[in-house]
This record gives structure tokens, C-alpha cells and sequence, in this order.
């Protein structure tokens, strides 16, 4: 049985806990205290020499880390990795923007606010701004379709959901995206 490490505040450690639940994989979970330096520690960095959490180590020994990489291994062959070459490609393009423009505002914010006790009035601007154009940019999207790959739930859609469900933590108002909180409730009520 495969073991996750992990801790349950990070957005990015239950993007592979859902992935794993949803596909019916037997996992332990062995948490890492995020908040408390438990990624930083010695033996944790033994497993994962950058001191992130997820990690998740087989049977054989083998480690695996970031988030996205997790999900796409224990996901292939399965119903949330499209067949179609183009579908396939754009979840990927969902998962990278997801890493690199998303993630970077929503998730930083809300650490900021929710675990270091940052106000509102102190968040960075540049972060807000980027993750509102982040917001606006999935709002755009899903007034269009209901997932983010053609018309089923993908990584793409388990992805984007893990911070976005958090967002109101980070100080954003998730009344203000309509289609993002359709959304919201459509990935919940396959994942949870």
C-alpha cells in the first residue's frame, strides 16, 4: 500500500487525496505538519529533498513528488485523463496554469491570512490582482462549460478546485464568480 505524506491544510496535498479516493486507491496517510516546519524536518527531506509536501512513497520504495505529477501517475488509464490527444492536452495546460498562475496568488494569500493572521488590508496588491484575473479567467470559462476538459470531471477540474475552494479564505468573494460556485458544488459532489 502506497503512502501519502501529506497534511490536510495544503490544497495541493488533497488534489492527490481526492485522486486517490475518487479512483478507489488504498493509501496511508501520513501527515506533515505543514504549519509546524514538518516539511523542512530532516527526515521528511530525506524523502522529498525539496521540502514540499505531497510526497507519496510505493511499496518498492519509490518516491514521488508535486502535486500534479502524483495525480497524473495514479490517474492513468482512468475516466479523469481524457483519451482524446487534444482534451488530453489542454487538462495539461489547465494543471500547469493551475500551478503557476493560480495556485501562486490563491493558495499564498490564504496562508498568509489563515495560518501567519494577515488582514485583509495587508494583502499584497499584485497577489490580489492576480488572483482575481485568475478568478475571472475560470469564471469566464465555466459560464461557457461545466468542467474545464470537455464535458466530464478531469484533473483539470480536481486541480483547480483543491484552493479555489478556499479562496474565500485568501479574502475573495466567490459570490461575485456564479458560475465558479455551480462549479464548486458540480466537483464537490464527486469528490467529497
Amino acid at each position: 500500500m502506497m503512502t501519502i505524506y501529506g497534511d490536510v491544510v495544503s490544497g495541493n496535498c488533497l488534489k492527490v487525496q481526492y485522486v486517490a479516493d475518487l479512483l478507489h486507491i488504498p493509501y496511508r496517510w501520513q501527515h506533515v505538519d505543514v504549519v509546524g516546519g514538518g516539511a523542512r524536518a530532516s527526515d521528511f527531506k530525506a524523502l522529498n529533498p525539496a521540502g514540499q509536501v505531497p510526497a507519496i512513497v510505493f511499496p518498492d520504495g519509490r518516491v514521488l513528488s508535486q502535486s500534479n505529477a502524483i495525480m497524473r501517475y495514479l490517474a492513468q488509464d482512468s475516466p479523469l485523463i481524457p483519451e482524446d490527444p487534444w482534451l488530453y492536452a489542454k487538462m495539461d495546460e489547465w494543471l500547469f496554469w493551475e500551478q503557476y498562475s493560480h495556485e501562486t496568488a490563491i493558495a499564498v494569500l490564504r496562508f498568509r491570512m489563515k495560518f501567519q493572521n494577515q488582514k485583509i488590508g495587508e494583502r499584497d496588491p499584485l497577489l490580489v490582482k492576480k488572483g482575481e484575473k485568475a478568478l475571472g479567467l475560470m469564471e469566464v470559462h465555466l459560464v461557457k462549460q461545466g468542467w474545464f476538459v470537455g464535458d466530464v470531471l478531469s484533473l483539470a477540474d480536481v486541480a483547480l478546485y483543491a484552493y479555489t475552494q478556499f479562496a474565500p479564505e485568501a479574502g475573495f468573494e466567490l459570490d461575485a464568480y456564479p458560475a465558479i460556485g455551480a462549479w464548486l458544488e458540480r466537483v464537490s459532489g464527486r469528490i467529497i
